[in-house]
């Protein structure tokens, strides 16, 4: 028995190892079980509507929660967390405001690579594996099994929040076939009496215990939303263009937070240095230019030209 739970342990032990290797910033390891809490917060956020137009929220629920109808067998959920908080920032101050998060290549394709490589390393020198590999573009609750896999808390803005990374993270999993050793999360909140997300975001999206309306979320409107933009949110953008940073902003726990030193997600110089004339005359060559291979590809030109001209107003 003692054998089997150091070869348990030894395991664990490379897989993240590797993963730091490949430069995730922290990995850890948690028990593939039904979610059942989880599904039930979830179901109460989207019964309340707060997805707004996001309906594939409520699309394929069960496996949502329970990663055994994602990976037939499936025995371990490895919770990655990526880095993606900028050198640089946009220079000029008037400039509408791009997320943090698109500032670079589309992190999906940065991630799912990694994932794959930590995959093959598993395959190779662990055993027969079964598994696959998600980067927030399939049914997963990737906060959970990060808070699961003892990689941080879930803030007040709904917000994984790592206490060495902050919440500039990205999450990703590896769902695999194969037993582990498993990680004790001490769940402990670290957020505190402090209110300064809830207090600062200009919609009034944050709300008590932990629970964001999505549907009145800026990044929602920016990225989500079809079509026009409601006019009562007139003023209440803060100049965001593209997804919303402000209740990140001011977390204490991004205080000092480190650059991310992955060459993908640097951004393209040419449009860090974009004035907001310059962005009133972006053309949707430059848009196909400049950011070929961004997460700005899923809202398109039309969408981000629909969020300049509801942004108008302000310059």
């Amino acid at each position: 028995m003692d054998l089997f739970v150091n070869h348990l342990k030894e395991n664990s032990q490379g897989i993240k190892e590797k993963a730091l290797l490949l430069g995730f910033d922290a990995c850890g390891i948690s028990k593939a079980n039904y979610l059942q809490d989880d599904a039930s917060r979830l179901k109460k956020w989207l019964d309340t509507g707060m997805s707004g137009e996001m309906h594939y929220m409520s699309n394929h629920f069960e496996k949502r929660s329970n990663p055994q109808k994602l990976v037939e067998g499936a025995k371990s959920v490895i919770s990655v967390l990526l880095n993606y908080y900028p050198g640089e920032k946009q220079k000029k101050s008037e400039a509408p405001l791009i997320s943090k998060y698109a500032y670079g290549e589309d992190y999906h394709f940065v991630m799912k690579r990694m994932l794959k490589d930590l995959m093959a390393y598993i395959g190779e020198n662990l055993g027969s594996v079964n598994g696959r590999a998600f980067v927030d573009s399939a049914p997963v609750l990737e906060r959970a099994w990060a808070v699961r896999a003892g990689l941080g808390w879930i803030g007040k803005n709904g917000m994984l929040i790592s206490k060495e990374h902050g919440s500039f993270v990205f999450l990703g999993e590896l769902v695999i076939d194969m037993e582990l050793e498993y990680d004790k999360p001490e769940l402990k909140d670290y957020c505190g009496t402090c209110t300064r997300c809830i207090d600062a975001c200009p919609t009034g999206a944050i709300l008590p215990e932990r629970v964001v309306d999505g549907s009145n979320c800026i990044s929602y409107f920016t990225i989500e939303k079809k079509g026009d933009i409601p006019a009562k949110m007139k003023g209440h953008f803060n100049n965001c263009l593209f997804g919303c940073d402000i209740c990140q902003d001011v977390c204490p726990w991004n205080r000092k937070l480190k650059p991310n030193d992955i060459p993908e997600f640097n951004p393209d110089p040419e449009w860090l240095d974009m004035s907001a004339e310059d962005w009133a005359n972006f053309s949707e060559k430059d848009f196909n230019r400049i950011f070929r291979d961004s997460s700005l590809k899923r809202t398109k030109y039309i969408g981000l030209m629909r969020n300049l001209k509801f942004l108008q107003k302000d310059f």
